[in-house]
């Protein structure tokens, strides 16, 4: 089975499962893939602000519900919080907006927001914006980057499996390769 075949059989389910997670590159693919026809971007925008609010929702809930126990467990959560705790102080809106756009702070973020305080009507409003904006961003540049491909390439059906496969490994081995590093880093000495 190609590569295309494999997007446009599962591309939705890959866009709802990559938008919950730290999902940029799944949309830039799933925007390329609608360029080129293989899904359709109004869903794929949708898909993705529903799975990446949704996701947020519930990493706030668990930050509010059951942040001490969380901060237990998972020590690294600390430094988050640390981080966002005077940013929230002065700018809580602009953070509840923007935090889904700083890499690594997609999971832990809302998770540090919920223990931090912020109010929850706050938090559902701007993260649905937020979510929204951050969708149309990312799938709209996946699609100008196969309509760029396009003007450069005379065909660029000759490329789309290649490109269609670099972008979802990409997807994939870039957030395995910083967690791996992450935890190889250790603490300084």
């Amino acid at each position: 089975m190609s590569v295309s075949a494999l997007v446009a059989q599962y591309g939705y389910g890959m866009v709802l499962l990559g938008a919950m997670a730290e999902g940029e590159t799944v949309l830039l693919a799933a925007g390329f893939a609608a360029h080129r026809g293989l899904l359709q971007l109004p869903q794929v925008m949708l898909i993705a602000w529903l799975a990446s609010s949704l996701a947020d929702q519930f990493c706030f809930y668990l930050g509010r519900r059951h942040g001490p126990q969380l901060l237990a467990r998972f020590g690294s959560l600390q430094a988050p919080i640390d981080r966002l705790r005077p940013w929230v102080a002065r700018h809580p809106n602009l953070v509840v907006l923007g935090v889904r756009f700083v890499y690594g702070l997609r999971t832990a973020g809302p998770i540090a927001l919920g223990m931090l305080g912020v109010p929850r009507w706050k938090f559902v409003l701007l993260n649905l914006l937020g979510a929204a904006v951050w969708a149309v961003l990312f799938s709209l540049l996946g699609y100008q980057f196969g309509q760029a491909l396009h003007w450069w390439l005379d065909d660029l059906r000759k490329v789309e499996e290649a490109v269609l496969g670099l972008l979802l490994l990409t997807a994939v081995a870039l957030p395995l390769a910083l967690r791996l590093r992450r935890r190889g880093a250790g603490p300084p000495r």
